[in-house]
């Protein structure tokens, strides 16, 4: 009989890997819509608007959206929706200056996790 680990005993430290978040490859415009609480025909405008916005079509021709893809909507998103640019301007500003405000917008973005993530630790300090 072979001997077998007992899975109830085993802590944490004596896992050989680190667990991580599984990731997909690809989403479908249904749940990259329900990301953004959109509807999935505004992604598709923005498709059709933005150069930068190709997700890849299967052989359906159904859309699949890679985390690359996603960044790249989550981008768009901020500039139409929250920074209030018509599609001209944004489409402007990626052009003439897209790649210093995408990164700065990444900046923004990891600023904001670094916050939450403090936000987190005194809410759980005495």
């Amino acid at each position: 009989m072979a001997q077998g680990v007992d899975f109830k005993t085993q802590n944490a430290t004596d896992v050989p890997y680190k667990e991580r978040d599984i990731e997909k490859q690809y989403y479908s415009i249904g749940e990259v819509a329900a990301m953004f609480e959109v509807a999935p025909s505004l992604i598709r405008f923005w498709e059709t608007e933005f150069d930068i916005l190709k997700p890849k079509k299967n052989k359906k021709g159904n859309r699949l959206f890679s985390p690359k893809d996603i960044e790249n909507l989550r981008f768009v998103y901020h500039l139409v929706k929250e920074r209030g640019y018509t599609i001209q301007g944004a489409r402007e500003m990626l052009k003439t200056r897209g790649v210093q405000a995408k990164e700065k917008f990444e900046m923004i973005q990891s600023l904001e996790k670094v916050k939450e993530f403090l936000i987190n630790i005194k809410s759980q300090l005495p």
